[in-house]
């Protein structure tokens, strides 16, 4: 057999493979997206399915009897109005409030020479390694300390900045280069001016990418607003929905009830999060051409 036919033939062979193994590898990321969004359908699915049903087959994805019992109370026995202006209240103020001082403290952090600069940075490294659980209790006790304790600004000023924020926007601004500010300063700017008109607008996409996690962080948030506040007029939908307990709004588990609110509060996550995706995805790209 000469070596020409014997090439060809190789080739066959490793394009089998390949094409088995692309297959192979599409099948385990379908496997994976299954097992990701299944939950989800489950909650999707018992909310509109009747007390009964969801006790008895909580995984099938067709309800026996369609439902919208449960979407009728929430907006009728249930005050989803006011938790959800109070988490729409609360979000908004820490979204804009992190992507505000986030950056600030990013572009010190990254810019400005500083004695101790070095070691801040460390601390806020060390903030990133505690588990949140931990400084609860501390939390409770500044609030009420500070008469902050059971109001709105005892549920958003804490949440204004965060570790993992500064670091996003630092490590961002460290990846553009310093000469880009030089023409500011021959013109007479300031540190602010500078980072104001300059420098934060070239890192557009990591203040899209810092905008999505903190409003993801403090829509979702619940340890916080439940050591912060006490007030029922002050329930966000995550403390809010946790309330909504067996047997409050009338007897069985009230899992339709529960996954239907679940199901609400996710939409203005989803919705931020496809319109902003196309940012997301580029802001390696963004950050080179910055």
């Amino acid at each position: 057999m000469s070596t020409a036919s014997v090439r060809p033939h190789r080739k066959r062979r490793l394009s089998a493979k390949l094409r088995t193994s692309i297959v192979l590898g599409y099948l385990l990321l379908v496997a994976l997206a299954i097992v990701y969004i299944y939950p989800f359908l489950i909650s999707i699915a018992s909310s509109l399915k009747t007390n009964d049903d969801a006790t008895a087959n909580p995984l099938n994805l067709l309800p026996e009897t369609w439902s919208f019992a449960a979407y009728d109370r929430l907006f009728t026995e249930v005050p989803l109005p006011t938790w959800t202006m109070n988490s729409f209240i609360v979000t908004l103020f820490v979204t804009f409030g992190r992507v505000f001082f986030d950056s600030l403290a990013g572009y010190a952090l990254s810019r400005l020479n500083f004695p101790g600069r070095s070691f801040v940075f460390a601390a806020f490294l060390a903030v990133l390694s505690v588990p949140a659980v931990v400084l609860l209790i501390p939390r409770f006790l500044v609030l009420q300390q500070l008469g902050l304790y059971d109001t709105y600004g005892g549920m958003i000023i804490p949440l204004l900045a965060d570790a993992a924020g500064i670091f996003i926007m630092k490590q961002f601004f460290d990846s553009i280069p310093a000469g880009v500010e030089e023409a500011a300063r021959i013109d007479g700017a300031g540190i602010f001016r500078t980072f104001w008109s300059i420098v934060l607008p070239m890192a557009r996409p990591a203040l899209v990418t810092l905008l999505i996690l903190s409003f993801q962080g403090s829509w979702n948030e619940f340890a916080h607003f439940v050591v912060s506040r006490q007030s029922t007029e002050l329930n966000t939908l995550t403390t809010g929905v946790a309330s909504l307990v067996s047997g409050q709004l009338g007897e069985g588990n009230q899992y339709p009830l529960r996954l239907a609110a679940a199901v609400l509060m996710t939409i203005p996550v989803a919705v931020l999060f496809f319109v902003f995706q196309k940012r997301i995805m580029n802001s390696t790209e963004g950050a080179e051409k910055g």
